[in-house]
């Protein structure tokens, strides 16, 4: 599958600052430390309905350490699927009448074009779950190899046999989340589990293939003709593609359990790795007014209708920057109109002949964003700036140019 458009990012001058990051397993900062290729990996959509502002917070913020690690030198491999199969895309797809296919394209062509406006750098491997199919079927040979699988066939389902993951392959299960057993049992149910699936060993194992049902699709496998789960087609396509052991498994904080747990057991399990993810990064959710955005209550706010009422993409960047991006924060036409007008003012300054000193501005940001991507600092930075610049306080040449190479390459705003 093919991603969008390649980012031109601009060198920076002065000196880079490694970067720390929240890592969810652990609950506090700990230093990135990549070799010198950084691997990342971060959950992509599935298209039924791209692209929302919580989907364009999570990607952003994910840009913005691929940025931040590029400065520091490093080469970054990046990894993103497509959940192109999957059952919110089917009802979806039932519900409006149309084929599962054609609306998954559809959606993940305007997932593109919102991706390609936000100048967000593409990954080196955009992956569907359709196009990985083998690889998770040998994956999944490789959980059964090292009893780290199981069918089952019930009394009520005799003519299906699927295949489960359970819990106890490894033997610290648990660890990304911290979660106790109740959050697990409440999240895994809420969130795509079947904990009441009779003949499971326990509610909490999860499905690794599904036995065709009528007028599902289905691809072959040694279990029978089926489909994939949704925890190991990224564990599959993140395996092959950076390793048993990576960087940076990124994602939204309702991914956590079971979604991240449960792709990082599967590679534990077959590989032997203790630990798939060096941090597990997660973004926050976004609510409009005070209400959490939802498919069920009608009010998400969509990254291509802003576009088409004429939001400059860099300030839905900028109004997604106004918050911390672990936290869950609101959004709402005051938060737009803030970065609309911040957005203005900075450009203004930066078309300026002369302006203040930029170099201690520029440090001072790399500063901010590279502890745990501190956007809010980071944003009051350059305010300063552009309001003494435009109150005519300093006489530099090559600070417009300066602040506009930082504005480009970190934050990727222009």
């Amino acid at each position: 599958m093919y991603a969008w458009p390649s980012v031109s990012v601009p060198s920076l001058a002065g000196t880079p600052v490694p970067l720390q990051l929240r890592d969810t397993s652990r609950g506090d900062l700990a230093p990135v430390t990549p070799g010198e290729t950084a691997g990342l990996y971060v959950c992509g959509i599935t298209p039924y309905d791209a692209t929302h502002l919580g989907h364009a917070a999570t990607y952003v913020t994910f840009d913005l350490i691929n940025r931040i690690l590029r400065d520091n030198g490093h080469k970054v491999l990046y990894v993103q699927n497509v959940t192109d199969v999957d059952d919110p895309l089917f009802e979806r797809a039932q519900r409006d009448g149309e084929d599962w296919r054609e609306l998954g394209n559809e959606q993940t062509d305007l997932f593109r074009s919102d991706m390609e406006a936000l100048r967000v750098i593409p990954p080196d491997h955009y992956v569907g779950a359709t196009e990985a199919i083998d690889e998770v079927v040998e994956f999944i040979q490789k959980l059964f190899d090292n009893d780290a699988a199981y069918q089952i066939s019930t009394d009520d389902d005799p003519d299906y046999q699927d295949v489960y993951f359970p819990v106890t392959a490894t033997p610290h299960f648990g660890y990304e989340s911290g979660y106790d057993a109740d959050t697990m049992a409440h999240f895994f149910a809420e969130r795509g589990g079947d904990p009441e699936r009779i003949g499971k060993r326990h509610p909490l194992d999860a499905l690794l293939w599904r036995q065709q049902r009528p007028g599902e699709p289905a691809w072959n496998s040694p279990w029978g003709a089926g489909r994939p789960g949704w925890h190991i087609e990224c564990a599959a396509i993140a395996l092959n593609r950076l390793g048993a052991s990576f960087d940076i498994q990124g994602g939204g904080s309702d991914l956590i359990f079971p979604h991240h747990e449960f792709s990082a057991a599967h590679v534990e399990a077959a590989t032997g790795c203790e630990r798939m993810a060096r941090h597990y990064v997660h973004t926050g959710m976004i609510a409009l007014d005070g209400v959490k955005m939802s498919k069920s209550l009608g009010n998400l706010v969509f990254v291509s209708k802003l576009r088409a009422q004429g939001v400059h993409p860099s300030a839905i960047r900028l109004g997604i920057y106004a918050g911390h991006y672990a936290a869950d924060r609101d959004w709402s036409d005051s938060v737009l109109a803030g970065a609309v007008a911040r957005h203005r003012r900075w450009r203004d300054a930066c078309a300026q002949p002369v302006g203040v000193p930029a170099a201690a501005t520029v440090q001072k940001v790399r500063d901010a964003l590279s502890h745990d991507l501190d956007t809010p600092r980071a944003l009051a930075l350059i305010d300063v700036w552009a309001d003494e610049t435009l109150r005519g306080l300093g006489d530099d040449t090559t600070a417009p140019a300066t602040i506009l190479a930082l504005l480009d390459s970190l934050l990727g705003v222009h």
